[in-house]
């Protein structure tokens, strides 16, 4: 896979270096039909400053494991030479929080112009995402500026973002033919609370707590839960369960959730969202009558209960 590193300078994208490869070459080469995959940080990370840079760090092909920071491509299929593509995007969300929500929006505007250059480019290749954090508002953000069926699916981790930004979002054109994966688990609820009562004085409802989706395009996967976790194993993802009882980056810090990852945005043989929900969990994942209503946690946490078991191998 080639790793190609760019960032939101304003609402524009720039490669990270002035002679790198160009991104025609780069999709010429290519495999026909190989999804896309464009990985965006969160909070707190910022291109071209010293200890903060995400292409020195989670982006990088190496990842620093000695500060506990795994390589997002390479746990995700990065093998140097192959011809596959791989994009790193970075965006300066550095600074307070309610800065980077608003450098965020220009970010966003940054990767629909990304994604609309590769579409204009390889009009039939599939684009995915995996955000984390508030890297999931820049996804939100940039569904309002692209056309339907330019982003294929969008895999949200632990996303710092709100019900009625994600409503809002996923009523656009791109949005409506989007599928997306909203990854949570218990271990982030405090993390939910902070970011809402500072946000929005506790008013703003956290994505984290759970979306249902009546029309098959959005599937929740609460990985603290048991359930979940035994049907991952099934089908040949088995996760480690939560380690802490608080961890912001257990969604890609806990083994095993990479392979699943790689398995929804990058393989060439990709996993359909249905494959996701357990038989017993269709109630808890689709709701019929309004789609817009949102799963309480109270029925959540019925439908899936923590995961209590220890895990055998320890994160960072």
């Amino acid at each position: 896979m080639a790793l190609f590193h760019v960032n939101a300078i304003g609402d524009k994208w720039r490669p990270r270096a002035p002679d790198a490869a160009g991104l025609s070459d780069l999709l010429q080469a290519a495999p026909a039909g190989q999804p896309i995959p464009i990985l965006i940080h969160g909070y707190r990370y910022h291109p071209g400053v010293a200890g903060m840079d995400p292409h020195d760090q989670i982006l990088s092909p190496t990842g620093l494991p000695d500060k506990g920071l795994p390589s997002w491509p390479r746990h995700l299929g990065l093998r140097p030479g192959a011809p596959e593509l791989m994009i790193a995007f970075g965006w300066p969300a550095g600074g307070t929080l309610w800065s980077a929500r608003a450098k965020a929006s220009d970010a966003g505007r940054a990767l629909a112009g990304l994604i609309a250059d590769i579409r204009a480019r390889a009009p039939d290749r599939p684009i995915a995402i995996l955000a984390h954090s508030l890297g999931a508002r820049v996804v939100c953000e940039a569904l309002h500026a692209l056309e339907p069926h330019a982003l294929w699916r969008a895999v949200l981790l632990f996303p710092a973002t709100f019900r009625h930004e994600t409503a809002r979002a996923l009523s656009s054109p791109a949005g409506q033919t989007c599928q997306f994966v909203n990854v949570t688990s218990g271990e982030n609820r405090l993390f939910d609370l902070a970011h809402a009562f500072l946000v929005w004085g506790m008013l703003g409802k956290p994505l984290g707590r759970g979306r249902a989706i009546a029309d098959g395009r959005w599937r929740n996967l609460p990985i603290d839960c048991a359930r979940t976790l035994r049907h991952l194993a099934h089908l040949g993802f088995p996760v480690g369960p939560r380690q802490r009882r608080i961890c912001h980056w257990s969604s890609y810090l806990r083994p095993g959730l990479f392979a699943l990852y790689r398995a929804l945005i990058a393989a060439p043989q990709t996993l359909p969202l249905s494959a996701l929900t357990p038989a017993s969990h269709a109630g808890a994942s689709q709701v019929t009558g309004r789609s817009s209503a949102p799963l309480s946690s109270r029925s959540a946490s019925a439908a899936c209960p923590p995961a209590r078991a220890a895990c055998a191998n320890s994160a960072p």
